[in-house]
């Protein structure tokens, strides 16, 4: 049997192929560049091959840059909300994930649950990539570090700040760090700290704070994301709780003189982040959102490469 090459979490993955597939999408950008954005790359890895989107959760940056993703590959997409499958009306994940292997060569998933994705994976005969669940983000951290490598070099030795909440993106970023060798400060108020899980997954790779002009204090990298994500109904609680952890100018000057600062947006500007840093000279949001087509690139044909 073809072995099925699932992309669910980046701790599941080796330290080899979480760099070949890095390495994959850099030469995949390189080689578009001057190339028209509908230009199908050269080798082609999906042609022939349709690739199903599943939403439970609102998109843009994931939905534009999985559908782009596929179409430069010579691929094709069928997206759909759950809302417009019978998930919206009860049938169990495992039958949609049998039925599914039928009729499309791979699928991507961004769900509410964790757990749905594991489940549809187990079940699956094609590749189930994740593209965000209330435990992970893998393909935006993808996207990140390819980011930083191409602004500030390799990855492995840098020391990367996190602040605000410990989410999902955190979670993620957490698993990268002890398999290409950078380290993770991470600044979160007590009560809204990351897995404890995945904080062990991280090893020494990681340290936690509630400071965070101790995570950024010579910080090559500064982090953050939204405080309130979709289906958070505390709003004004965290608020009050991530009071002194926006990134502003003094905080970023705290950090490395050419440190760089990311976000995967949507940003909530004068709340974790402020506009002069958003849109300042430090900030790579623009090109780390880019990116998310290039890396999702290198997963898919990684992924369609295991069968």
């Amino acid at each position: 049997m073809p072995m099925t090459r699932h992309f669910l979490d980046l701790s599941r993955l080796s330290a080899d192929d979480l760099r070949a597939i890095l390495d994959d999408g850099h030469a995949r950008k390189a080689a578009r560049q001057g190339k028209p954005k509908g230009w199908v790359d050269a080798d082609a890895p999906a042609r022939d091959h349709v690739l199903a989107m599943i939403f439970e959760k609102n998109s843009t940056r994931t939905r534009f840059s999985f559908d782009a993703a596929i179409r430069q590959l010579g691929g094709s997409s069928i997206i759909a909300t759950a809302s417009d499958m019978q998930l919206g009306r009860g049938e169990p994940v495992e039958d949609t994930a049998r039925v599914l292997s039928r009729m499309v060569d791979a699928v991507m998933i961004r769900a509410n649950d964790h757990e749905d994705v594991e489940r549809f994976a187990r079940f699956a005969t094609v590749p189930v990539i994740n593209g965000l669940t209330d435990r992970s983000h893998p393909c935006q951290i993808l996207a990140d570090l390819m980011t930083i490598e191409e602004h500030r070099g390799p990855i492995a030795g840098k020391l990367v700040a996190w602040v605000g909440d410990g989410n999902n993106v955190c979670h993620s970023f957490m698993h990268a760090a002890q398999k290409l060798g950078f380290h993770l400060n991470v600044a979160c108020p007590p009560e809204y700290h990351p897995d404890l899980r995945d904080l062990t997954v991280g090893g020494p790779s990681v340290t936690l704070t509630s400071d965070p002009h101790e995570a950024v204090r010579g910080a090559d990298v500064v982090v953050t994301d939204t405080w309130v994500s979709m289906g958070d109904q505390d709003y004004e609680e965290r608020l009050e709780a991530f009071e002194g952890y926006t990134v502003d100018d003094a905080l970023m000057a705290e950090a490395a003189p050419d440190a760089v600062f990311l976000h995967c947006l949507p940003a909530h500007r004068g709340e974790e982040v402020t506009d002069a840093v958003i849109d300042g000279p430090c900030s790579l949001v623009w090109d780390e959102a880019e990116n998310r087509i290039h890396a999702q690139k290198a997963v898919l044909a990684w992924c369609l490469a295991g069968g």
